[in-house]
C-alpha cells in the first residue's frame, strides 16, 4: 500500500501518542559479524573465530515485515558487510521492496567489489583514522590506507557521481591529526566528512561488557587533552570555514565543540552534551545474530530468528522502553557518543 503524505504523518503522529511502531523509516543491519580490521577503539574483530551471519534466507522471510512497516533506508554495517558469503543476493531482496541501501565499510575490499557497491548500493561511508601512517596504525592491519584509497578511486572511475563519505572517530591516537584528517578526506575524493567521539563507557560493539578503566584511558582524552582538542577545533573554525560553510565537514562548529564536552564529561568535569534524538522511535538495530535492539546501545527486544520484526518492535517491554525513556536522565543516552533524529511532522 502507498500512503499519502497526510497518511504518513497521521501513523506518526499514532507513534507518539502509543509508543507502539505502525512504521520504522530507517534499518539498521549487520549482516555479517566479523571485520577484517583491528582497529584499537572496537572490539568486534575479536569475534572473528564466531562467525555468525543473516543468511539471504533468514532476511526473505522478513521483507514483508519490512515492506509492512514502510522500511525506506538500510544502512550495512558490522562487522564489514563486505565479508558476507552473499551480499548482493542479500542487497538485490532489499531492492525488491524499493529499499535504499548505505553500505558502511572499512574499505579494505572495496576496490574488489567496487562494481557490484555501484550496482547494489546508494552511497557508500568509509572508516577513516588519519593520513596513511596514522589510519595504518589504527586500523592495525598493513596497507588499510592504501585499500581504501584504492577502492574509493575505482568507486569514482566507475561512477564519478557516486556519493563517498567519510566517518572518523576521534580519539586519543588521532584527535591532533584533525587537520590532517580533513585534508586526507579531500585528497581521496570524498564528499564529506563526519566525525565521532568514542564509545568508551557501552558494551556495544562486541563488548562483553563496558570497558575496564585501564582501557578507557588508552582512547579517551585527560583534560589537558580535551583543551588541546578545543584550540585544534577553534583553529579549524578560521582554517576550514568554507569547508564548514559548504558542509564538507558535516558537522557544526558547535557540534564539534560537543566532542570536547564528550570527553571532559567522562572526566567528570562537566554534563555530557545534549542531543535530539528519537532513534528508538524510527529505527531499530539488527544484529548478525538476529538481535534487534533500539538503538546500538540499549538493550535487545528480541531476535528475528523466534519472532518477526513488527512482533520484537512492539512486545510490552519494548513499548514499555519507548512510553518511560528519559534521554535527558537516561546514563545510556547521556553517554551516547551518536545520534538519529528524523522529523515526525511534516508540513503538508
Amino acid at each position: 500500500m502507498v500512503y499519502s503524505s497526510s497518511q504518513i504523518v497521521i501513523k506518526r503522529l499514532i507513534n507518539i501518542a502509543t509508543h507502539r511502531l505502525v512504521t520504522l523509516p530507517v534499518l539498521v543491519l549487520m549482516p555479517h559479524s566479523r571485520c577484517n580490521c583491528r582497529c584499537v577503539m572496537c572490539d568486534i574483530w575479536k569475534a572473528n573465530s564466531n562467525k555468525q551471519e543473516i543468511t539471504t534466507e533468514n532476511l526473505e522471510k522478513h521483507l514483508p515485515a519490512f515492506k509492512k512497516l514502510g522500511v525506506k533506508h538500510v544502512a550495512l554495517s558490522g562487522g564489514e558487510a563486505l565479508m558476507h558469503t552473499n551480499l548482493w543476493k542479500f542487497c538485490a531482496l532489499l531492492k525488491s521492496i524499493g529499499i535504499r541501501i548505505s553500505l558502511l565499510t572499512t574499505g579494505v575490499s572495496l576496490k574488489v567489489h567496487a562494481e557490484n557497491v555501484i550496482a547494489w548500493c546508494d552511497d557508500v561511508i568509509v572508516s577513516l583514522d588519519g593520513g596513511r601512517e596514522r589510519h595504518n596504525q589504527i586500523r592495525n592491519i598493513p596497507h588499510a590506507f592504501e585499500k581504501l584509497e584504492e577502492g574509493v578511486a575505482r568507486l569514482k572511475v566507475l561512477k564519478p557521481e557516486f556519493r563517498v563519505t567519510g566517518r572518523t572517530v576521534l580519539q586519543k591516537m588521532n584527535f591532533r591529526d584533525f587537520p590532517d584528517i580533513v585534508t586526507t578526506a579531500r585528497t581521496l575524493g570524498l564528499d564529506q566528512i563526519s566525525f565521532l567521539a568514542a564509545d568508551v563507557s557501552s558494551s556495544a560493539f562486541n563488548r562483553p561488557a563496558p570497558w575496564e578503566d585501564d582501557k578507557v584511558v588508552q582512547i579517551e582524552l585527560n583534560a589537558t587533552e580535551a583543551d588541546e582538542f578545543e584550540s585544534i577545533l577553534r583553529t579549524s573554525f578560521t582554517e576550514f570555514k568554507t569547508l564548514y560553510q559548504q558542509k564538507f565537514i558535516a558537522e557544526s562548529r558547535q557540534k564539534m565543540l560537543s566532542l570536547v564536552q564528550y570527553y571532559r564529561a567522562i572526566l567528570g568535569a562537566t554534563d555530557f552534551p545534549g542531543k535530539v534524538c528519537n532513534a528508538p522511535w524510527v529505527s531499530a538495530v539488527i544484529e548478525s545474530d538476529g538481535e534487534v535492539r533500539p538503538c546500538f546501545f540499549h538493550p535487545s527486544f528480541g531476535n528475528i530468528h523466534e519472532h518477526s520484526l513488527t512482533e520484537i518492535i512492539n512486545t510490552p517491554a519494548a513499548v514499555a522502553f519507548r512510553k518511560n525513556l528519559n534521554m535527558k536522565e537516561d546514563k545510556t543516552c547521556q553517554r551516547c557518543v551518536c545520534s538519529l533524529h528524523i522529523g515526525l511532522r511534516k508540513r503538508v
